[in-house]
């Protein structure tokens, strides 16, 4: 579990087929020093298990659906990842409850500054639109962040000049897939509703 609050943006070192599935390396120094094999870290919102740790490099085993349903293979070597370690109990909760599981890969038609701030629309697939509710949550690239406009098959939100210096969500651009994440709330109540009794 975690919460979207993103605590390093790391460093794509590797991203390639080995004997037992992808292997993803990462130069993490910050994430790094406190992981231990076995730990769960997010990785642009993607739950993983940390197989390798050697120095500021982090090694995780990507299976072949998670490779097919994350923007793993779309980030450039060299390219940033969003880090964060798994929830602790007694630790603060400042985003929403993030599970590390993708539910969709959406497209970015919009990041551009308005005033002081900046303004990011993704495209979602078909459908996708009905897990969103104005001022609800969503976590994109594993990144929580509020819904300001729910509006179709798009969302909108709007990023402070601190979620784009800290995050990699400051190097998309148009057409860049992004890892998204719905509420886990929103999708329990989805999953309910239908066979409610009157």
């Amino acid at each position: 579990m975690f919460t979207g609050i993103v605590e390093e943006a790391g460093t794509l070192v590797a991203f390639a087929p080995g004997p037992q599935g992808w292997r993803l390396e990462i130069d993490a120094p910050r994430v790094s020093a406190e992981a231990q094999l076995g730990d769960s870290i997010a990785v642009n919102g993607c739950c993983l298990t940390v197989a390798r740790a050697e120095g500021a490099r982090l090694g995780f085993d990507v299976l072949e659906e998670t490779r097919r349903l994350t923007n793993f293979s779309g980030t450039p070597i060299g390219g940033r990842v969003n880090l964060e370690g798994s929830l602790r109990f007694g630790g603060k909760i400042g985003g929403h409850f993030v599970t590390g599981h993708i539910d969709a890969l959406g497209r970015v038609e919009v990041l551009e500054p308005r005033g002081s701030d900046h303004y990011l629309r993704i495209r979602l697939p078909a459908e996708a639109g009905r897990h969103l509710i104005p001022k609800g949550s969503i976590a994109i690239d594993g990144v929580s962040l509020t819904v300001a406009e729910a509006d179709g098959d798009a969302v909108a939100v709007w990023l402070i000049p601190h979620t784009l210096a800290v995050t990699s969500l400051r190097d998309k651009r148009p057409g860049d897939a992004v890892n998204l994440e719905f509420d886990l709330l929103g999708k329990y109540v989805e999953k309910l509703l239908p066979t409610k009794s009157v």
